[in-house]
C-alpha cells in the first residue's frame, strides 16, 4: 500500500540557492487541493532575492566549469541525479501527492519515474551535439560552434510539478547552462528536493537554483532580469503574453512557451472498437481532472456514433469518485483551488445559458473531507461560439459536437485561438493523413490520445498555444546558440 500520513511529511519551505536551502519568512499560504487545508507557508522572493539567485547561477556558469567540463562528465552527473530521484521515490511521490492534484499511486507509478527517465534522456545529448563544419571555399574552414546561452530562467506550472520541472530544467542543464527555477506557488516543494538531489549527485552549487514566490513579483523579476539569457514557461496564454512583454523590455531574449489548448478529438464512423475509443476519449479529459494543457476537451463525432458514444462516456464518467491524494486507490484528482473551481462553474453556467445541453455532471462532488472535486461533465453543443467550446476550461468538461462529413469535422476542429494538440480516430489511413495535414496543431495523435514515454517527439503549439518546443532534440537545441567561425587556410 502506498497511502501515507500527511502530518508525517517534512516540507522544505525554502528557496534553494548556492547549493543549500535558504529560508525567508513565510509570505504565502499553501493549501492542499484534496482537502483545502493550509499545510505550509511559502517565502516570496522579491527582486533582490531573484537577483541573488541569478548572480549565483551566473557565477556558477563562469566559475564552476559546468559548461566547459567534459560533456560525458556532465552526462554522468545527470544520470546519477536521475538514479537518486528514483531511489527517493517514497519521499518525492508523497511530497508531490500531498500538495498537488496527483494521487499517490500515479505519482509513484508515473511522475517520479518519468522525471528520472527524462533527465537521463536529455543527459545523453550532452556529448552528441557540438556544431557543424560549413561548406565554404577550398582555402577556408567554416564552422558553427554550439555554446550554452548562460542563465536560463524556468517557470513551471502546478499541474505536473515534477515532470514539468524536468521538461524545463533537464535540457538546459544538459546543454551546459545554469538554471533559476520558479515553481508554481501552489505546488512549490518537490523542486527543492530535486535541487538537493542534484547537489548530492555532484552538480556544482549554483548550477540549479530554486526561487519561491508568485508570478507578479517573483516571476516578473526573473523574466526582466538582464542577466537571464532565456525564459522557458508552461501555463496560460494570458501569462505567456505577459512574459513575452517582460522579456522584450529587458532583452530581447528567447522564450519557449507552451500555452493553452482547446484540443479536438475527431471520431469517424469507421472506428473498429467503440469501447476502446470511449476509454481513450474519457481518459483524455478526466486524467488529472482535465487539468492538462493538451486535454482532449472537444469531441467531434460522426452523427451515427453520437448516442452510443455518449452512453459509454457517461458510464465511464459516473464510475469516477473523489479521494484524498495521499490514499492508495484514489483515481480522480481534485481541482487545484477554489478559484479555479469557481471559474469552471462560471464557464459551464454561461455555456448552458447559451444553449449547451448538460448530459451528465455539471456539479461539484460533495465530500466529507473538503477539497474541490468536480464531476466529469458532458455538454452537447451545436454552436462553436459557445463559451464551453471557445474558452479553455482546464477541468473535466467535454463538449460534444456531431458532424456529417469529413469536411465538416475538419472545419469544426479549427479553433481561432488554440492549436496545441488534436486526436483523430479512424480506420482509414488516407483520412487520418488528410486530417494530420489539415489540423492546425503542434501534435496530432492517431487512434490514441496522449504522449508516450519516448521523450524524442517535441511538443508545442500553433497559433496562441505557444512558441518553441519542449521535449526532443528541439528542446536541447533551444538552449544553445551558435557561433560562426571562418578561418583562412592560406593567410
Amino acid at each position: 500500500m502506498s497511502s501515507f500520513d500527511p502530518a508525517r511529511i517534512t516540507i522544505p519551505c525554502a528557496h534553494f540557492l548556492h547549493g543549500r536551502q535558504v529560508c525567508d519568512d513565510a509570505a504565502l499560504e499553501v493549501r492542499r487541493p484534496a482537502d483545502g487545508q493550509a499545510y505550509a507557508g511559502l517565502p516570496l522572493a522579491d527582486a533582490e532575492r531573484v537577483d541573488e539567485a541569478v548572480i549565483s547561477a551566473r557565477q556558477a556558469f563562469r566559475r564552476a566549469n559546468w559548461a566547459r567540463c567534459a560533456p560525458r562528465e556532465r552526462a554522468r552527473i545527470m544520470r546519477r541525479w536521475a538514479d537518486l530521484i528514483e531511489a527517493d521515490i517514497d519521499y518525492l511521490a508523497a511530497l508531490e501527492a500531498l500538495g498537488s492534484t496527483r494521487p499517490i499511486d500515479q505519482a509513484r507509478a508515473w511522475d517520479v519515474p518519468y522525471t528520472a527517465e527524462g533527465i537521463r534522456f536529455f543527459a545523453e545529448f550532452s556529448d552528441k551535439h557540438g556544431g557543424e563544419v560549413a561548406a565554404t571555399a577550398h582555402d577556408s574552414l567554416g564552422m558553427q560552434i554550439a555554446e550554452p546561452l548562460g542563465v536560463v530562467g524556468a517557470i513551471a506550472p502546478w499541474n505536473f510539478p515534477l515532470s514539468m520541472t524536468c521538461w524545463k530544467v533537464a535540457p538546459a542543464l544538459a546543454a551546459g547552462n545554469t538554471v533559476v527555477l520558479k515553481p508554481s506557488e501552489m505546488t512549490p516543494f518537490t523542486a527543492v528536493r530535486l535541487a538537493e538531489l542534484a547537489i548530492e549527485a555532484g552538480m556544482p552549487p549554483g548550477v540549479f537554483n530554486v526561487i519561491q514566490g508568485d508570478g507578479p513579483t517573483t516571476g516578473d523579476a526573473l523574466c526582466r532580469h538582464p542577466d537571464v539569457a532565456k525564459i522557458t514557461f508552461t501555463g496560460s496564454t494570458v501569462t505567456g503574453r505577459a512574459i513575452m512583454g517582460a522579456c522584450a523590455e529587458t532583452g530581447p531574449k528567447p522564450v519557449t512557451l507552451e500555452l493553452g489548448g482547446k484540443s479536438p478529438q475527431l471520431v469517424f464512423g469507421d472506428i473498429p472498437d467503440l469501447d476502446r475509443t470511449a476509454k481513450t476519449l474519457a481518459a483524455a479529459i478526466t486524467g488529472n481532472a482535465g487539468q492538462v494543457c493538451v486535454a482532449g476537451s472537444r469531441l467531434l463525432i460522426e452523427r451515427s456514433l453520437l448516442e452510443p458514444m455518449i452512453e459509454r462516456l457517461s458510464a465511464r464518467f459516473d464510475d469516477l469518485a473523489p479521494g484524498l491524494t495521499w490514499q492508495a486507490g484514489t483515481r480522480f484528482s481534485p481541482i487545484i483551488s477554489e478559484t479555479q473551481t469557481g471559474r469552471l462553474e462560471s464557464i459551464i453556467r454561461r455555456a448552458r445559458e447559451a444553449g449547451a445541453e448538460l448530459i451528465t455532471g455539471g456539479a461539484r462532488f460533495e465530500t466529507e473531507f473538503g477539497g474541490c472535486f468536480y464531476r466529469p461533465t458532458i455538454l452537447q453543443v451545436d454552436d462553436s461560439d459557445n463559451p464551453a467550446v471557445h474558452e479553455e476550461i482546464f477541468g473535466p468538461v467535454l463538449t460534444v459536437q456531431a458532424f456529417d462529413s469529413e469536411e465538416e469535422a475538419l472545419a469544426l476542429a479549427e479553433h481561432e485561438v488554440y492549436g496545441l494538440a488534436a486526436g483523430v480516430h479512424t480506420a482509414d489511413l488516407g483520412r487520418a493523413l488528410r486530417a494530420v495535414r489539415h489540423l492546425s496543431a503542434g501534435t496530432v495523435w492517431v487512434n490514441r490520445y496522449g504522449r508516450s514515454n519516448d521523450y524524442i517527439l517535441p511538443t508545442g503549439g500553433y497559433k496562441r498555444s505557444g512558441i518553441g518546443r519542449d521535449l526532443g532534440r528541439a528542446a536541447f537545441e533551444a538552449n544553445l546558440h551558435h557561433k560562426s567561425v571562418l578561418i583562412d587556410l592560406n593567410p
